[in-house]
């Protein structure tokens, strides 16, 4: 299978839809995936419609962290749930998820720095993980060769790493196993409703009749909601990501600063990328969520690229419409995997600003390149909720944390989905927070 999953890759999954399933999850990413596999396990049919390929899109395109570290405090406890998972699946599967505990390590250049990770310890405290705090020498010693003046670090030994573009479709397969129909090159093209209930899903090869619909769509829920007469915040951003040749292992876990981060690769490589720039399309809906925005632009306003415009067919495309007919091509299926071009600039200088860091090692020399749409919204949370309309769920706006939390999550919706007990607090995630009043508190960025 090449990298990253294009729309041009063979078709792994080709289930024959069923008339009728209890659920149909629209999305077929590690969350997408991981809410059927636990919906199966509770017993219920369930149907994944993917309009491209498993993982092809953010899914598969991730730097591969699975950390508990820096986490939102709601985020914090289904992601110590999420690692447990995580590990009972490595267990289970062996090394097809290149799952490793090495560690996540996050870099202070500044006090200010110092003083933010500071502050997270209580968060670290409060769920008793193996957090702690580095001085500048002990940061140094743990990455051989490094020269940067670090002032220190944060550290979570427990946190740990995976190969995505593997891992997802892996855990396809076993869902599948379960029972999990899976078919990619599907799209489904709007919700069937009666009574103001979902009655089913109109796909491009069918009708599937249902009860409940589970909207993990990543950076095209937005369209695919709107369409169903419900508006989200949601925008995506462009993370650029590349891989290097094999070289000498620096340090066996994931480390970023502001300037780049990189973690060790299962081929004896790294995945690198800048550590807080990510480009961002204006569109119409950026312009219609400007307000709601505001708080995260004054956050992060120098660490985004802005561009005139999507390229076309992406779901803030200026062309892209808004509403169709569902008996004929739908925008899922003119755009089957979002695979947007790179900054080649940022990765320039992620590539100078690590061999500035690790002089003995220069200039890593790139395997591949590849970037990402990454569904955002303006707190940096999810939206992980019921939708005003009976019988529909949303689980979307990871916003570049959903596939180490992916496996906890998915167990989080699928109960949701059954009226179980979900066992977290999730008011943060509800949607109407966007009308409510509710003042926009965004979470940690890393």
């Amino acid at each position: 299978m090449s990298f990253p999953i294009s729309e041009t890759a063979p078709v792994r999954f080709a289930a024959a839809l069923p008339a009728r399933a209890d659920v149909v999850v629209v999305g077929g990413g590690v969350i997408g995936i991981m809410t059927a596999w636990f919906l199966r396990e509770r017993g219920l049919s369930v149907v994944v419609c993917e309009k491209g390929r498993i993982a092809g899109e953010q899914s598969g395109r991730n730097w591969g962290w699975v950390r508990q570290q820096g986490r939102d405090p709601s985020e914090l406890p289904i992601m110590v749930e999420s690692l447990s998972i995580w590990k009972a699946l490595a267990a289970r599967m062996g090394d097809g998820l290149g799952f490793r505990q090495t560690g996540v390590l996050y870099l202070a250049k500044t006090e200010k720095e110092i003083e933010g990770f500071e502050a997270s310890m209580e968060n670290a405290r409060a769920h008793q993980l193996d957090t702690r705090l580095l001085t500048s020498g002990e940061t140094l010693a743990m990455l051989k060769g490094a020269v940067a003046p670090w002032k220190g670090a944060l550290w979570t030994a427990s946190d740990a790493r995976a190969e995505p573009w593997v891992a997802v479709p892996a855990l396809a397969a076993v869902a599948e196993e379960k029972g999990v129909l899976i078919r990619e090159a599907c799209a489904v093209r709007g919700l069937d409703l009666a009574g103001g209930k979902v009655a089913g899903v109109v796909t491009e090869a069918g009708r599937i009749a249902c009860d409940h619909v589970v909207v993990a769509a990543g950076a095209w829920s937005r369209l695919f909601l709107g369409a169903q007469g419900i508006g989200i915040p949601q925008l995506s951003v462009l993370a650029s990501v590349a891989a290097t040749e094999p070289m000498p292992e620096i340090f066996p876990g994931n480390a970023a600063d502001d300037d780049f981060a990189f973690r060790r690769r299962t081929d004896g490589g790294y995945s690198i990328a800048p550590g807080a720039r990510h480009d961002f399309y204006i569109g119409r809906d950026a312009f219609r969520s400007i307000g709601v925005y505001l708080p995260v632009l004054k956050k992060d306003f120098r660490s985004t690229t802005f561009r005139l415009a999507a390229p076309a067919g992406f779901p803030d495309a200026w062309g892209t419409p808004r509403r169709w007919a569902l008996d004929r091509p739908t925008p899922f299926e003119r755009q089957r995997v979002l695979n947007p071009a790179p900054n080649m600039a940022t990765l320039a200088e992620v590539q100078d600003s690590f061999a500035k860091a690790f002089p003995a090692l220069g200039r890593p020399k790139l395997k591949s390149v590849w970037a990402g749409m990454i569904d955002s919204l303006p707190d940096v949370v999810p939206i992980v909720d019921h939708a005003p309309v009976a019988g529909l769920t949303i689980a979307t706006g990871m916003s570049g944390h959903g596939f180490g939390i992916g496996p906890g999550m998915g167990r989080v919706i699928a109960d949701l989905v059954t009226g179980r007990a979900v066992g977290h607090d999730l008011s943060r995630f509800r949607l109407s927070r966007f009308t409510d009043g509710s003042p926009i508190r965004p979470g940690p960025s890393l």
